[in-house]
């Protein structure tokens, strides 16, 4: 059974997750760092190059393999989800969004190989990699993502991007779908 089989006979079962059972489904994947690799690539000037692993209309799952570049403050829209960390050591920092729309950083927390961390519905927070080993994250989200909003802190600004953009502010402007000023 190929590794997508997997990953679909285990996801296709749940019709509305909770944020316990999306962790459960994760764990219960059961997934290595040898049954991602041939999915992992150089994410060529990028704070991670993501590969989608499966998606139906209630979950999706995603490896994540970083650079050394920080990713940008942002949220998962209306999803809600777990990262394991697969490889390596993450930093995930946690931010409060005030009244002006502005986040601000409230803590950070390092998370090793073997740990998850939960990411709830319009928490934002960014991650990077910490130390010399290569960070190797396994995403699982529900429903898929959808209208994430990335914040340029300097710029006081903040998008919704496209499904091909990621945790950085846009390189293109096809990939906003929605630019706001704050403060």
């Amino acid at each position: 059974m190929t590794l997508r089989e997997r990953i679909k006979n285990r996801l296709d079962e749940w019709t509305n997750p909770s944020s316990k059972e999306l962790k459960e489904i994760l764990q219960s994947l059961n997934l290595s760092l040898d049954d991602l690799e041939p999915y992992l690539q150089s994410p060529e000037g990028k704070p991670y190059y993501r590969k989608l692993l499966y998606q139906n209309e209630i979950v999706e799952i995603l490896v994540m393999n970083w650079s050394e570049i920080e990713c940008a403050p942002h949220d998962h829209g209306e999803s809600k989800g777990w990262i394991q960390v697969m490889n390596g050591t993450s930093v995930n920092t946690i931010f409060e969004v005030k009244e002006n729309g502005l986040p601000r950083e409230i803590f950070d927390r390092e998370y090793r190989e073997g740990s998850f961390f939960f990411a709830p519905k319009k928490g934002v927070h960014k991650m990077k990699k910490e130390g010399r080993a290569d960070l190797v994250t396994l995403h699982i989200y529900s429903p898929p993502i959808q209208g994430m909003k990335v914040y340029d802190l300097e710029k006081c600004a903040a998008c919704v991007v496209s499904e091909e953009c990621g945790a950085w502010w846009p390189d293109h402007i096809r990939q906003k779908v929605k630019e706001m000023q704050l403060k």
